[in-house]
């Protein structure tokens, strides 16, 4: 069987072939719209333009099943570029589609037409008589450790999510649950939510300061307000759809029954485990304590066997 992923060369196609590569039991190739970008992932990339049906109908021939990542243009294009996708998928004899869907508010935020679009292509997956998956992503997380600078510089964490609660969860994590999705197929027609446990913007400055030393609050901001400050760090368009994805938080948007454990076989990375794990990585062994490690790892262990045992 040859699983095709496609936008290859982004962060988390890159991620969801290492997890398919390291099952070790498929063969996997990665579509990509410039396949150079993507030559370091030591597979077979194909060329894979969403707005090209010809060359995906090319690139995915001998292909059994297909992972169509969500696209990143407006919402009116993409619905018609991952038809594209569908309909090459139709045309070349692909047997199964998996889809990368998300998760947020359907109306009344300036991200709910980006979450239309993807509950559209979710009904064209349906509605394609191929066997399909769907996943929907929570928010990653690592923008807020990448961030950590900004937040440093300003003092603490500021924008409108309130006390809404955000079901996070990070690249790798979302990778080990779409590797299992894609190769077996027992996850056929379900639709997951793929998250870890639902934190609030308090309890991330937390975990902020326990990794970076830091003495981070968080400061709740009005919808408006937070509106206005993207828009003048980041333009109009990102700006307002990012204070729209985080005035769905505030609405509980983004607080939703997680299906990981049922998606991947185990549990979604706790995270305290997680904050840990970058508290490691950022200043070494020294620091974080050889106690504390060891304790984590054997915690770590003991549960996902006990998880493993309890999936078998």
């Amino acid at each position: 069987m040859t699983i095709a992923v496609t936008a290859a060369s982004g962060k988390l196609g890159s991620e969801i072939i290492r997890a398919v590569s390291r099952l070790g039991t498929h063969s996997v190739i990665g579509l990509a719209r410039t396949p150079a970008k993507a030559e370091h992932l030591g597979v077979e990339i194909r060329k894979g333009d969403y707005n090209s049906q010809d060359e995906l109908e090319e690139s995915l021939r001998s292909v059994s099943t297909v992972l169509l990542v969500s696209g990143m243009d407006e919402p009116s294009k993409r619905i018609e570029q991952h038809r594209n996708v569908i309909r090459a998928a139709q045309n070349v004899g692909v047997r199964k589609i998996v889809y990368t869907s998300v998760q947020g508010a359907e109306t009344g935020t300036a991200f709910s037409p980006i979450v239309q679009s993807n509950r559209q292509t979710e009904q064209d997956v349906l509605d394609s008589g191929l066997e399909w998956v769907i996943g929907r992503n929570g928010i990653y997380i690592e923008p807020d450790i990448e961030y950590i600078e900004a937040y440093k510089k300003s003092g603490g964490i500021f924008n409108c999510a309130g006390v809404g609660k955000c079901g996070y969860t990070t690249r790798p994590e979302l990778a080990y649950a779409y590797a299992r999705m894609l190769t077996e197929d027992l996850h056929n027609t379900r639709t997951y939510n793929l998250h870890g446990e639902a934190i609030t913007q308090y309890q991330l400055a937390e975990y902020l300061n326990s990794v970076f030393g830091t003495d981070l609050t968080y400061t709740p901001m009005t919808v408006e307000e937070y509106r206005q400050e993207r828009i003048a760090e980041l333009g109009e368009f990102i700006g307002t759809v990012i204070a729209g994805i985080y005035q769905g938080i505030q609405e509980g948007k983004a607080d939703n029954p997680s299906h990981y454990y049922e998606a991947a076989g185990r549990e979604h990375v706790s995270w305290q485990a997680y904050f840990d794990s970058i508290r490691l990585k950022t200043f070494g062994v020294k620091t974080f304590g050889v106690k504390n490690i060891c304790k984590n790892i054997c915690k770590n262990i003991w549960g996902q066997m006990r998880n493993l045992i309890s999936y078998m």
